[in-house]
């Protein structure tokens, strides 16, 4: 029960990742309130958890605001932030125009910015942390989604920033790499790939993303979040500026050497 006494805004908190860190962080012990712009799948989580439902977009400092508000109102302070809110960003550098280059900064970026600038003053007061959920995108970049791997790298600068500016004051920050996770937005993605490539099902796509990542297989977002709630726990109280990737050993393979495998 490592959470329990301790409360937590989890943005994006609806759907896949951010879903099943409520989940964990609630079977902890923890008070929970999970964010997002989309009602309905925040009440599905609440109900389902004991969670509390605050529709709100994260990159809305008022937004923010009111839910700091009911975490200190109601638990009498914020101890976790999950920054998980995000989104897609397709294209080129060629290809997107001004309007999509900014939908991508905002849903990806400036929602973990303005939920971790508005929680920060909270989250000293009781020398708490927070999880920036990246990608990893954010370390490597995958083909014509540049406002997603552009936002998913600034991401890990942000990160960093807090470490150094925060962690005097006694906040830690860490950042989490996920690779293929199977959640409803990476289907949509594996949908893709089974018209390009005439595939059956989704679990041949995800094969086939996979089939040169160590493991062999997805992430379930319960895997993803054990990793975020150990780094928001009091077990990793020395761990900050940490960038963790998630990612089935994807990240340490070697690329020029792959076609000794095949």
């Amino acid at each position: 029960m490592r959470f329990t006494d301790k409360t937590t805004l989890v943005t994006g908190g609806g759907t896949g990742i951010g879903a099943a860190v409520a989940r964990r962080l609630r079977a902890e012990g923890g008070n929970v309130i999970v964010m997002g712009r989309r009602p309905e799948p925040l009440e599905r989580v609440a109900a389902a958890t004991g969670a509390i439902a605050f529709t709100g977009d994260a990159a809305s400092g008022e937004d923010v605001r009111r839910a700091v508000a009911i975490a200190t109102e109601r638990f009498g302070g914020l101890d976790v932030l999950v920054a998980n809110a995000g989104g897609h960003g397709f294209g080129t550098a060629a290809e997107m125009d001004d309007a999509a280059w900014a939908a991508s900064t905002r849903v990806n970026l400036d929602t973990a910015f303005v939920s971790a600038r508005e929680s920060l003053p909270a989250l000293q007061d009781c020398r708490g942390n927070i999880v920036i959920v990246s990608s990893l995108a954010g370390l490597f970049a995958g083909p014509q989604v540049v406002g997603y791997v552009t936002m998913k790298h600034a991401l890990i600068g942000l990160t960093r920033s807090i470490t150094r500016d925060f962690g005097p004051l006694g906040v830690r920050c860490n950042a989490v790499c996920p690779g293929w996770v199977r959640t409803d937005m990476a289907d949509d993605e594996m949908k893709v790939l089974i018209d390009q490539h005439k595939l059956s099902s989704l679990e041949e796509a995800y094969r086939l993303v996979t089939r040169n990542v160590p493991l062999r297989r997805p992430a379930e977002p319960e895997e993803v979040a054990g990793v975020i709630c150990f780094l928001a726990s009091q077990e990793a109280t020395m761990v900050t500026g940490a960038v963790v990737p998630i990612d089935g050993g994807a990240s340490a393979v070697d690329l020029p050497t792959i076609a000794f495998a095949d």
